[in-house]
């Protein structure tokens, strides 16, 4: 009679229900639970000593019986929850240990989840049975690894861990757990207590496991042989068909198969004529031969194509403005001139397609509003990325007489939106290069000309293709590197970079939406007040676009979503200004902010960059010297003869000022654009460094809250600038009240932004006067009557001196369109 060691208990647990899994002693078993019943026994059992009983579901595919009893298996396993997590669906991964076999005595509700009264019993060989273990350890291995040279998908790794268990009741547990497939057997295996009756169930269910994968092995041999036989049947009729050919016995079904398509398909009978031609041309070479090949991709080439197929254009103008507007903010002129197109198209069907190319900088959202007007549209939309083409052929096309030869990006793009009217984007048309093979710029003036592209001729193809109905929608960064007579051929729409308010309209709409559901987070989780998203354009990007500020917001997003992992208890997270700093670190931008007090020599500039606008302090320092001009700050060629130009009309109106009329030859100047890293250049900063230079040699300070921007002649008129609206909206940001621009620019007022309108004072300067007047803290206008009065002058410009004078230098500037005649 054998021995056992039994250790027996009886003990009352919450039951976890599982679904195809069977759990076993001394076996760790990783599971996820999804219904309500099982994820509340799981959460009892934290609350005491983690300790649940596991049992398994009988029936899968029937549905649940009112009586748990009737539902589960009355044996399960003992086990403790060691590790658990909550998952975004709301389902609970869990990672338990088994301890021990337990019978249940009764099923019962509690609360919400079901526990069970059940005996746990133990029972493991004694020692004396040291030679039947072993010789039971042996039988186990020996059928385990001939099952695992039938089931190459069992892991080295279990096998590995089976040789190193010595006892032979937990290595059947083990051999169960990880090989067995049915979970009826794995419950047969663990209903079993007695260790050798258990280990006797196991070796017969791994024999029989053996038998039918034997079986199946068999049976796919078997299919393997059938499919050799296939394939040899099917290469001895291809030599039978080639032999028929040459005796000319036997007829061309590849060929008579495109002939048919050809015929059914709705070519022009100029495409038609050259297709069949190919055709016949192909039933006369060797099948399988190079040439055959060539023509075998040109006939497919050419059936893909979408001759005569083409989607209508959507009717609804104001449904098409809908839809534009729901997918961007701003883009005005876009929106309206698709909008415009829409309604003359059906005025008259006719028109053809015009070509527009979007101008801007990274980031302003040339690309996806391409994909949007296609949205509004109803057309099929295919991007064709130009970026480093420097072949003409990816425009045009290879010969199909070259080796690996295929038609070019242009009819590629058709042939993948499905459509003979698609909408074409063709991105990136600035970084088009040239070498040797060509210049890929030159080739599209033909695809771009709309007299000249219902004829275009792809070499591939060898047959005009009709591209005039398609619209083809460019962008560029620059239009410096744009060829002349390309960018001839397109109507240019220029987007400027997006304003604070801009910006926050987008990301409140569009971006945070799209990252919340891109990171599995709702509203009711996470809500990012306006004020945190105004720090983040103010203090953690600095772009003309958004792209950055998406980045951020699904930084912010991501490190949001940890802590909802981390706090299972968090139900909602609101994101403040307070907040982004703890998030994202101190802020890494520094803006440009106006001085505390009116200073002498340093004067508010307005600058326009690639990233947008900028505010540019210009500091000018007078010194005892010998009349030299010193420029630092990184400056370009524009901006040093600026500065000349600026010491040149400052020297006639010195006199104004109280400035000493020698002082080009007892004071050098020193102006000085801070920021020296960053390259600058441009005529707008003219007025800037007049103010400045004036205010160094007189000591008047300048206004701390007044920047200016404008070029200026040697006249002293104040010439128009560009870049107003990004200039004015970098002064509204650092403080500024009052903003002095040229006159000709005040047209440009109503495209600044509302809120720079509303609390930015715009003041007009024709000449440098007006500038001065407005910049400088001056004295009273009785003192200023007294002092020109003391020392007149006839208009503000120096008096030439005759022909007599000596070491007295003459400036003549000439602007265009403007000469004097004297």
């Amino acid at each position: 009679m054998r021995k056992y060691i039994e250790k027996i208990e009886k003990i009352t647990l919450p039951v976890i229900a599982l679904r195809g899994v069977v759990a076993f002693p001394g076996v760790p078993l990783s599971f996820e639970l999804s219904d309500d019943e099982s994820i509340s026994a799981a959460e009892a059992a934290f609350e005491t000593d983690s300790m649940v009983l596991l049992c398994t579901v009988r029936h899968l595919n029937e549905g649940g019986s009112s009586d748990p009893s009737e539902d589960l298996f009355r044996v399960g396993t003992v086990a403790k929850i060691k590790q658990s997590i909550k998952t975004p669906e709301g389902n609970m991964r869990v990672i338990t240990d088994g301890y021990s076999r337990a019978t249940v005595s009764e099923f019962r509700h509690f609360a919400d989840y079901i526990c069970a009264d059940a005996i746990s019993k133990v029972m493991a060989m004694s020692d004396e049975d040291s030679a039947r273990s072993e010789a039971y350890t042996r039988a186990i291995m020996t059928d385990v690894e001939a099952l695992v040279k039938l089931l190459p998908s069992v892991s080295d790794d279990i096998v590995t861990t089976a040789r190193s268990i010595k006892s032979p009741a937990l290595l059947a547990d083990f051999i169960a757990a990880n090989i067995l497939v049915r979970y009826e057997d794995k419950q047969a295996v663990l209903e079993c207590f007695e260790p050798v009756k258990r280990i006797e169930i196991l070796i017969a269910l791994l024999e029989g496991e053996a038998q039918m994968l034997e079986f199946e092995l068999g049976i796919h041999k078997k299919v393997r042989e059938n499919l050799n036989r296939g394939q040899k049947e099917y290469y001895l009729r291809e030599q039978m068909r080639v032999i028929q050919d040459e005796l000319g016995e036997g007829a061309d079904s590849e060929t008579e198969e495109y002939r048919e398509k050809i015929l059914s398909a709705k070519l022009p009978d100029e495409v038609r004529e050259k297709l069949l031609k190919e055709n016949d041309r192909m039933a006369k070479v060797p099948f399988g031969s190079a040439e055959a090949t060539v023509i075998r991709t040109y006939l497919d080439t050419c059936l893909e194509l979408p001759w005569g197929i083409s989607t209508k254009d959507r009717a609804n103008v104001a449904a098409a403005k809908k839809i534009l507007d729901a997918d961007h903010d701003g883009m005005e002129k876009v929106k309206d001139r698709i909008l415009e197109f829409l309604a003359v198209k059906q005025l008259n069907p006719d028109l053809k397609n015009q070509i527009i190319c979007l101008v801007g900088p990274p980031g302003v959202g040339k690309t996806s509003i391409a994909a949007s007007v296609a949205r509004a549209m109803k057309r099929n939309y295919v991007r064709v990325s130009l970026g480093g083409i420097r072949d003409e052929a990816d425009i045009r096309g290879h010969r199909k007489t070259y080796i690996g030869a295929m038609p070019g990006r242009i009819i590629n793009a058709i042939i993948q939106a499905k459509s003979s009217n698609p909408l074409i984007l063709l991105d990136e048309i600035d970084k088009l290069t040239r070498d040797a093979h060509g210049d890929p710029a030159s080739a599209l003036l033909e695809v771009l000309d709309s007299e000249q592209n219902k004829n275009f001729r792809d070499h591939f193809l060898e047959m005009p293709f009709d591209l005039s109905e398609c619209v083809f929608i460019a962008t560029a960064n620059k239009l410096d590197t744009v060829p002349r007579p390309l960018l001839d051929r397109m109507e240019v729409i220029e987007l400027k970079t997006y304003t604070k308010t801009e910006k926050l309209a987008i990301a409140k709409n569009h971006l945070l939406p799209k990252q919340m559901k891109r990171h599995g987070m709702t509203k009711k989780m996470l809500k990012v007040e306006d004020s945190a998203i105004t720090e983040i354009i103010d203090y953690y990007t600095r772009e003309a676009g958004v792209r950055n500020l998406e980045r951020t917001l699904a930084d912010i997003i991501r490190k949001a979503a940890k802590k909802f992992v981390e706090d299972p208890e968090l139900s909602r997270l609101t994101i403040k200004k307070d907040t982004v700093k703890e998030l994202l670190g101190e802020r890494k931008l520094i803006p440009e902010r106006i001085a505390k007090r009116d200073e002498v020599g340093v004067v508010n500039g307005l600058a326009y960059t690639e990233l947008g606008g900028d505010m540019l302090k210009v500091e000018v320092l007078a010194l005892e010297g010998e009349g030299k001009l010193e420029l630092t700050g990184s400056l370009g060629d524009v901006m040093k003869e600026s500065a000349k130009l600026a010491v040149s009309y400052v020297r006639s109106i010195a006199s104004d000022y109280s400035i000493p009329p020698d002082f080009h030859k007892t004071k050098d100047l020193h102006i000085h654009f801070p920021e020296g890293a960053v390259p600058k250049d441009g005529p707008s900063a003219g007025v800037t460094m007049v103010t400045a230079i004036i205010s160094a040699l007189s000591g008047i300070p300048a206004k701390r809250d007044v920047a200016m921007t404008g070029e200026i002649s040697l006249r002293g008129k104040v010439l128009a600038i560009g870049g107003l609206r990004e200039k004015t909206m970098a002064a509204y940001s650092a403080g500024v009240k009052t903003v002095l621009i040229p006159e000709d620019n005040m047209k440009d007022l109503p495209e600044l932004d509302s809120a720079v309108l509303e609390n930015i004072e715009f003041i007009p300067c024709k000449t440098v006067s007006d500038v001065l007047k407005n910049a400088l803290v001056l004295p009273s206008a009785h003192a200023i009557a007294q002092k020109q009065k003391s020392d007149p002058k006839e208009d503000g410009i120096t008096v030439i001196p005759s022909h007599g004078a000596k070491n007295d230098s003459i400036s003549i500037s000439f602007k265009k369109g403007e000469s004097d005649g004297n």
